[in-house]
């Protein structure tokens, strides 16, 4: 298994897995023409897709996916809720496959699990990537943690995790209050302390790659993340990877 990132953060986010042949697009919040063009970074076309799996509605996430769907004719897997958010867009697309958010489901060589989180959005699942040997976690766009998402990301042996704001920087922002409130509420995003309270609950003794995600740009830094999760895994800050919005990250295979 290997796994890219086209980009990630307030401005589109697109995750790309790879098993064999199957390749999997997580999320798509790019335009047509950029998504293209990110795929191409990684040396893939948009023919060569699976599918697409989506979290959940708000537009960093949704908003290419319909486009790139049509256009390449290419499945989409989504929640009913998230479905129903999104009737008009996917009105015409040929290939819409609802999710329950407590089955999993397979794509090709990849069986997929999805679970849900609190955020803000009429249904939102992360998903956890599985080839019958290794795991890939994903867990952005949450305010919170649970005991189920905790339970789910044990045991993976990579993870791409949010590390959305820094809480002091988010707080002296000139962000309006309200969207202070949203942000950083439970049914926001992660601060980068959350995040490593997450990852020190988690059973990482598998854990062979690990990137911080879905970083503000104006309430963050690479630096302030890198550091809450390196102590958090007690290794090198080396060793913690960065999602960032321009370029996303670079293939990482999963051994």
């Amino acid at each position: 298994m290997r796994f890219a990132s086209l980009g990630s953060g307030s401005e589109g986010n697109a995750l790309l897995v790879a098993v064999g042949r199957t390749q999997v697009l997580m999320d798509c919040g790019f335009g047509l023409q950029d998504t293209v063009t990110r795929l191409a970074r990684l040396g893939v076309s948009p023919e060569q897709l699976s599918g697409i799996v989506v979290t959940h509605e708000h537009g960093d996430h949704v908003s290419g996916v319909a486009r790139l769907a049509r256009k390449f004719n290419l499945p989409v897997w989504l929640t009913h809720g998230t479905l129903r958010s999104q009737e008009k867009a996917f009105s015409d697309i040929a290939n819409i496959r609802e999710i329950d958010p407590q089955l999993a489901f397979a794509i090709g060589d990849i069986e997929i699990i999805p679970y849900s989180v609190p955020h803000d959005a009429a249904e939102p699942v992360q998903f956890v990537f599985n080839d019958g040997t290794r795991r890939l976690g994903v867990l952005t766009d949450t305010g919170c943690s649970t005991a189920h998402i905790e339970q789910t990301l044990s045991g993976c042996d990579a993870l791409v995790l949010e590390c959305n704001h820094d809480a002091e920087m988010l707080m002296n922002s000139d962000y309006p209050y309200s969207l202070k409130q949203r942000v950083g509420g439970r049914f926001g995003h992660l601060n980068n302390q959350e995040a490593a309270g997450i990852l020190a609950r988690l059973d990482a003794t598998r854990l062979q790659h690990l990137v911080a995600a879905h970083l503000s740009r104006r309430n963050n830094t690479p630096a302030l993340a890198v550091r809450a999760l390196s102590v958090a895994a007690a290794c090198e800050e080396s060793w913690v990877g960065v999602a960032t919005q321009e370029d996303g990250f670079a293939w990482r295979e999963i051994g």
